[in-house]
This record gives C-alpha cells, sequence and structure tokens, in this order.
C-alpha cells in the first residue's frame, strides 16, 4: 500500500465525492479509507477531508485534476 493513492474521505462528504470523481476522471488507482472507522484519522483529517496520500504526502482540498496528476505523477 506504500504505492498507494490513498482518499481520505468519509460518508455524506460532498467534497469527498467530488475528489473521488476527479481521480476517476484522471484515470488514477485510489483506495478510499474513511476516517470514522479511526478515532485518530477523525482527530488528523476530521476538518481537512478529502485529503488524498501518496508517498507519505499529503495534497487537501482543493484540487483539480491537474494538482491530482501533478501530485500523483500521473
Amino acid at each position: 500500500m506504500a504505492d498507494s493513492v490513498i482518499l481520505f474521505h468519509t460518508d455524506g462528504c460532498h467534497l469527498c465525492e467530488q475528489a473521488a470523481a476527479l481521480l476517476q476522471q484522471a484515470n488514477i488507482a485510489f483506495q478510499t479509507v474513511d476516517i470514522i472507522t479511526d478515532p485518530e484519522l477523525v482527530e488528523r483529517y476530521g476538518i481537512r477531508i478529502p485529503v488524498v496520500f501518496h508517498h507519505g504526502n499529503e495534497l487537501g482540498w482543493p484540487f483539480d485534476s491537474a494538482d491530482l496528476q501533478q501530485f500523483t505523477g500521473a
């Protein structure tokens, strides 16, 4: 999972849905992690989601397809 692109999100987050759609449109493979399953993730990302994580780096909202492609090297 070290090379994976991860989208930190939670259900009902419309910005998270937009972020997932942007990742899909950019043809970037990603996994989702619902922060609600882990209190530490809620503490870290609760007011920051959606956040994309890749190679130890974080990209916080707002971002667009170009930002995602540059961030992931896609």
